[in-house]
């Protein structure tokens, strides 16, 4: 991604969208002016842009926002996921031409200019996600300024260039280098080690109002790591990439799951446990993004509107339960939609996953409940 900006005077400089199959749509820079490239994908959320641009899950993806009014209520330094925003791009119909809400600090085009994040507005996003849906994600480039010195057929060969998501290893890119610890509010009742693959600021939160004290670890722990804190239970999170290449945290899952210690897997942990399990994994043909997918909680039959970023599934039987190496496994949660696999758990060790992200962040909060769950994983262990 390369890009500049900043200090703009009258309309914005002319940009345009060039996806890897030839289609192309026209515009105005968004953000940072240059050009950036991804893997295009849509986000369904009315509201939570500023989670979703700084959730690293998106890392080297361009997001198109379906949603046509984007920016309405700026940004603002208490709702980012993490550090820094993580997209390759982002695409909007229609920018807000000057937020208005109390807690909003900036404008988002001025936060995307800081950020040097290269975007697009008035763009027919309903056209582009029509696209998208009927012939899946692929690899996008966005291009504004000196970027569009070059030809249209460079532009796309460019594109092409880019490397595509199926056999990305992303999560250590994303994930933090050092350890560091959350406590608990309150009273302190567990330990949780997590495995950071790409973990969003709202989980570990979401542990700590319950009483735990996370230790935050690198993707790269060792097993000798994750129990050098003693922990009660283990937690997978979130991240980017395709989990076929994931063969590091699969293995320190496993090595978890001998120990019987409880565990929780959020999104791509979701995948790592179904490889570890010995299930296989694939790539969805245009994913699952926004906060409005409804998801059935099998066990209880509850139907659940849920948030959702992950582009990959794990592949295992939704009629049966399997035999593992681990003992009996069995698909816990899935989508109404197109029936995805979004949960599996263990039977006979205390272990448990869901596809999407019950931290509610930007919302709902139909799914809180599953911390809860994992709190009593460790409960019973205790006692």
């Amino acid at each position: 991604m390369r890009g500049g900006g900043g200090g703009r005077g009258g309309a914005p400089p002319l940009a345009v969208l060039v996806l890897e199959d030839g289609r192309t749509f026209r515009g105005r820079a968004y953000g940072a002016v240059g050009e950036t490239f991804g893997e295009a994908v849509f986000s369904t959320g009315m509201t939570g842009y500023q989670e979703t641009l700084t959730d690293p899950s998106y890392h080297r993806q361009v997001v198109v926002m379906t949603a046509p009014h984007v920016g309405n209520t700026g940004v603002n330094d208490e709702d980012p996921e993490s550090a820094r925003i993580w997209v390759s791009g982002y695409v909007v119909r229609d920018p807000a031409r000057k937020p208005s809400n109390w807690r909003s600090q900036r404008s988002l085009d001025e936060e995307l200019v800081a950020q040097g994040v290269v975007g697009i507005s008035g763009v027919d996003t309903r056209a582009l996600t029509r696209h998208l849906r009927e012939r899946g994600a692929m690899r996008v480039g966005i291009f504004s300024g000196d970027a569009l010195a070059d030809g249209a057929a460079a532009l796309l060969a460019r594109v092409q260039e880019a490397p595509e998501m199926v056999g990305a290893a992303l999560s250590a890119e994303v994930a933090t280098k050092e350890a560091y610890v959350v406590p608990a509010i309150g009273t302190k009742r567990f330990t949780v080690a997590a495995v950071d693959l790409g973990i969003k600021g709202m989980t570990p939160h979401r542990m700590a109002e319950r009483g735990i004290e996370v230790h935050v670890l690198p993707a790269t722990a060792t097993l000798e790591e994750v129990y050098a804190v003693n922990p009660d239970g283990v937690f997978f999170s979130n991240g980017p990439g395709d989990p076929s290449t994931a063969d590091h945290p699969v293995a320190l899952m496993r090595g978890v799951l001998e120990r019987s210690t409880p565990l929780f897997g959020i999104c791509f942990g979701n995948q790592i446990l179904g490889r570890a399990l010995g299930f296989g994994t694939y790539k969805l043909k245009y994913g699952h993004r926004g906060i409005n997918q409804p998801v059935q909680d099998r066990t209880t039959g509850k139907v659940e509107v849920t948030a959702h970023n992950h582009g990959f599934a794990v592949d295992a039987p939704l009629d049966k339960v399997s035999d593992t190496s681990f003992g009996r496994a069995e698909v816990s949660h899935v989508c109404l939609n197109d029936q995805v696999v979004e949960g599996l758990q263990l039977l006979d060790r205390p272990a448990f996953s869901v596809q999407y992200h019950p931290e509610a962040a930007a919302g709902p909060h139909d799914a809180a409940y599953l911390f809860d769950r994992f709190v009593s994983l460790m409960e019973g262990q205790r006692a």
